[in-house]
């Protein structure tokens, strides 16, 4: 019998799965629901997720108030990177308003000294220890870069002005770029040699029916580097999974990101491409991880539409595997627990069948 580590390596290198892996992440109150019912927080556990997320420590970045060049809501908080977030309100919940600190006419020398986070002398012990707890309970560990270039980038330089620098190959695009694609690469690296299983990459580089850019643009600026992280990984760990996300419509992108060397795609958004014509576009080349809709079947369908998108994709890929089952994105508050379970249910059933 597999551990859920080794059923989850097998499904997504497509070689057959004794049940099928599902993942979850729910919103703060959808984990209150989970605690009222059954007495605690570790809804990992109690839904048997075959792996869970590791991080590698890095000190954040201080002093970034003074970068600004705007007067910044009281109640800013700012993120690892020096990214300002602020709330309209309450009921925001985790979608913030960001507040961008390399915004403007900044010279080549403003982004050569923007700090970027550092890494500790005990995050490399403390990273490849907690992979190795993780390994002793059967459970794959999942690096976590997400926002690897493109995301991280726009995030601090804002996406008009680091749009304006890539389109007019202004020195500051490939500046900026560079600095923060070595970055990830130190990050890939220490993942690694910690022994991670599979690592998860993404930029959004897709909208809900478009993509975000044209394709011969994101060859030019982001595929080369996201290339050379995955390489800088995959020299350490030959078997090294990559998993990468990105939402929204990215059809034209999927030959270019599995020459790149991914894996796994990610959330395959169902109100943006159908399932089907992405399998049938990649099919044996990658794995899937997501394909249920968190904007259509889960907050508005009945369980029975839940477990019918389930099963339609789980009998797509057949018994060979290649798909974790997952809501594409976060389980926001209106989402009924009634689906949730149903999601759940129709995974574990698919594996008796």
């Amino acid at each position: 019998m597999m551990t859920p580590r080794e059923n989850l390596l097998s499904t997504l290198r497509r070689q057959g799965m004794e049940g099928v892996p599902i993942d979850l992440s729910l919103c703060e109150s959808q984990v209150a629901t989970f605690e009222r019912k059954f007495g605690h927080r570790d809804y990992p556990t109690h839904f048997g997720l075959s792996h869970r997320g590791v991080g590698i420590a890095m000190r954040p970045v201080e002093g970034v108030r003074a970068w600004y060049r705007e007067t910044l809501p009281e109640s800013t908080a700012f993120d690892i990177w020096g990214v300002g977030h602020s709330k309209g309100s309450a009921a925001a919940f985790h979608m913030t308003r960001m507040h961008h600190p390399l915004r403007g006419d900044r010279t080549v020398d403003e982004l050569r000294a923007w700090p970027l986070p550092e890494f500790p002398e005990e995050a490399d012990r403390k990273l490849t220890a907690e992979v190795e707890a993780l390994h002793a309970r059967g459970l794959a560990a999942m690096g976590s870069m997400a926002c690897t270039i493109w995301e991280i980038g726009w995030y601090l330089r804002s996406m008009d002005d680091l749009m304006d620098d890539m389109s007019n190959d202004d020195e500051r695009a490939v500046v900026w770029l560079d600095r923060l694609t070595a970055h990830a690469t130190e990050r890939m690296r220490r993942y690694a040699k910690a022994g991670c299983d599979l690592v998860q990459l993404g930029d959004d580089i897709g909208m809900q029916h478009a993509p975000m850019m044209a394709v011969p643009f994101w060859e030019k600026w982001i595929k080369p580097r996201m290339a050379q992280i995955i390489a800088a990984g995959r020299e350490i760990k030959p078997d090294l999974l990559v998993f990468y996300h990105s939402c929204g419509y990215i059809v034209p992108f999927l030959d270019g990101l599995l020459e790149t060397g991914v894996d796994i795609l990610n959330p395959v958004q169902p109100e943006c491409m159908a399932f089907s014509d992405v399998h049938a576009r990649t099919r044996g080349r990658c794995s899937y991880w997501g394909t249920v809709g968190t904007q259509t079947t889960l907050p508005h369908g009945t369980p029975g539409d839940v477990r019918r998108v389930v099963r339609e994709n789980l009998e797509e890929m057949g018994r060979g595997g290649g798909l974790v089952v997952a809501p594409t994105h976060l389980v926001e508050p209106e989402v009924p627990w009634e689906n949730i379970e149903a999601l759940v249910e129709e995974a574990k059933a698919f594996r008796a069948a």
